[in-house]
């Protein structure tokens, strides 16, 4: 059991990816004071983090309104992972783990990151949301593996909400070739966990 939810906690952390949001957010609150970048941090990953409770709490019912089995929650969720650690380990940005150009642009002239785009799409982006939803449909009405990936989700936000208070102090001792670094790691590690997802919503599908 406590194994499983290592393996839930490491699948969270890649996806979020907490240092490698350093980079976005020390830009985004560049020239502001050290209040206001405290008070973008809290309010960031307290907001990220209630979005993605949020979903694993509905995602399970969501799923079942919409007839969504949970092999193809699987398939479809593995999926967008896959996609996801392909930019991960290209170092590529795109909408699944970043702004786009014309969010870019409309924070720019922002003074509050912290809803947009820093909770979302930053924090709780869809990579995220996605991943909630498939742990969460794994517990199946089990309340204490429910319970252990609320209480994930809420170590992830502590640790997301210290790295944004250390952004700069990351960013001077990792540099932009450190953190691509352990994003492509993270995209290797990550690459696999979405095969063994799509394997086993094809499996479930076929044999159910």
């Amino acid at each position: 059991m406590l194994l499983h939810w290592l393996n839930d906690f490491v699948l969270l952390f890649v996806v979020v990816d907490p240092l490698c949001l350093a980079p976005a957010f020390v830009a985004l609150t560049q020239g502001a004071g050290p209040l206001h970048v405290r008070r973008m941090a809290l309010r960031g990953t307290g907001l990220g983090t209630a979005i993605l409770v949020v979903f694993a709490l509905l995602g399970q019912g969501l799923l079942g309104v919409l007839r969504i089995s949970f092999a193809a929650m699987r398939v479809s969720g593995g999926a967008l992972l896959f996609l996801l650690a392909i930019d991960m380990v290209f170092a590529r940005q795109s909408g699944l783990r970043s702004t786009t150009p014309g969010e870019q642009e409309e924070a720019s002239h922002k003074d509050d990151i912290s809803v947009f785009p820093l909770a979302i799409p930053l924090f709780a982006g869809p990579g995220a949301i996605t991943t909630v939803m498939l742990l969460a449909s794994e517990s199946a009405g089990q309340r204490l593996h429910l319970a252990a990936i609320l209480g994930l989700l809420l170590i992830l936000g502590l640790i997301t909400l210290g790295a944004l208070l250390l952004a700069a102090r990351i960013m001077r001792l990792l540099g932009e070739t450190g953190l691509n670094v352990i994003s492509r790691v993270s995209g290797i590690v990550l690459a696999a966990l979405a095969a063994q997802y799509i394997i086993d919503g094809v499996r479930a599908s076929i044999f159910p």
